[in-house]
């Protein structure tokens, strides 16, 4: 953090991740901090320019932590960080520091992609994992737990997917050790989610079977069905498949627990949707798929259009489209993806983009080529 300019490229980073989590756009996250401070005065453009490192927020921290919902001394201690005022937090934990990094490495992830920081997840995971000592707390070993996943998450994005399922395991043992057990939990799922894209599907089902009887709380079980409902759909198994999925959708808005664990936040109609439009692609029904990823775009457009998750759902998207031959929809589909591509580089939804641009160079007109060569070669 050395460079100014880094500073607050991360700072952006990271109050972008913090609006994502709040599901607001840029425009919302504006019109709201107006009500907050009586002034009609920001625009979008302003949280904009905040988010990619060329502004800080300045008077505007108070009502940034009132509407993100995040303490007012930790977004002014993060403000003045970027703005080189001031040292690192001292918190009464040893490895405050550490989980600041790390949070910060994961905020880069959600806008960027994984690729240029899964080292360095990787290092603040192993640094905290050489510290640990014998009898340790179980605050210690949370941490390492913690870090653990997000480093595993990271390295799923970069496509490093052998690291990944090693940074899991660790995760679930130190969750176990910790008395950890929303840890243990998101180590199981994210485990079977790559073990889906994998084409691993036995092993899908049972962490699948063995999350559903661990009693896990009821977003945590939506999850598990959705997990369970792709597996299915890979085994071409259709009935149970659309059941998982069904079950899913129906218990969205009905899961919210006092149980469920901070990290299933995310959990909401995007996600179930691009799961129900990935089922129908796995089900050789692109024409379902279609629609359902066109709600994606919608969706995603209002929280980060240009970020990885942007980068995912474009990528599957384009993936229906050409197996649909809908040629001039895809031709849009392609003029959508520059402006992504410039900002985001997840070698793991690249590697499915580069399929889709295969596919129409193999299989789509003359005339469309040249532009998916042109897409591939960003």
């Amino acid at each position: 953090m050395d460079d100014p300019r880094t500073a607050r490229r991360a700072f952006g980073a990271y109050l972008a991740a913090l609006r994502r989590q709040a599901r607001l756009s840029q425009s919302q996250l504006a019109t709201r901090l107006c009500r907050a401070s009586g002034t009609v005065t920001l625009t979008r453009n302003e949280v904009s320019r905040w988010e990619r490192g060329e502004r800080l927020p300045g008077a505007w921290s108070t009502a940034l932590a009132t509407v993100l919902r995040v303490p007012v001394h930790v977004l002014e201690l993060a403000v003045a960080q970027a703005r080189g005022d001031a040292e690192p937090p001292q918190d009464d934990h040893p490895h405050a520091v550490v989980r600041q990094r790390a949070g910060w490495l994961l905020a880069h992830d959600r806008a960027h992609g994984g690729d240029h920081v899964a080292d360095a997840a990787v290092q603040v995971w192993h640094a905290a994992r050489a510290e640990i000592a014998d009898g340790d707390d179980k605050a210690h070993l949370r941490v390492v737990a913690e870090l653990a996943e997000i480093a595993g998450w990271v390295l799923f994005d970069a496509a490093r997917t052998r690291e990944a399922r090693g940074a899991w395991i660790e995760a679930q043992h130190f969750g176990r050790l910790a008395g950890d057990r929303g840890m243990q939990w998101f180590a199981l799922d994210l485990m079977s989610l790559e073990a889906v894209e994998s084409g691993r599907t036995g092993e899908a089902l049972a962490l699948c079977d063995e999350l559903a009887g661990l009693g896990v709380p009821p977003r945590v079980a939506l999850l598990t069905e959705l997990r369970r409902g792709r597996a299915l759909a890979s085994a071409g198994d259709r009935p149970r498949a659309r059941q998982a999925i069904g079950r899913a959708r129906s218990g969205l808005e009905d899961s919210l627990s006092p149980r469920d664990p901070e990290w299933s936040w995310w959990v909401d109609d995007l996600e179930v949707t691009g799961h129900e439009a990935e089922v129908a692609l796995l089900l050789g029904e692109p024409e379902r798929a279609v629609p359902l990823f066109e709600r994606t775009r919608e969706l995603t457009g209002a929280i980060d259009p240009t970020g990885r998750g942007a980068l995912y759902y474009a990528a599957a998207e384009l993936d229906a489209l050409v197996r649909l031959s809908a040629w001039r929809q895809v031709e849009e589909a392609l003029l959508r993806l520059p402006p992504i591509l410039r900002n985001v580089t997840s070698s793991r939804n690249r590697r499915r983009l580069r399929s889709a641009l295969s596919a129409i160079e193999r299989d789509g007109p003359v005339w469309l080529a040249a532009e998916a060569r042109e897409v591939m070669t960003s």
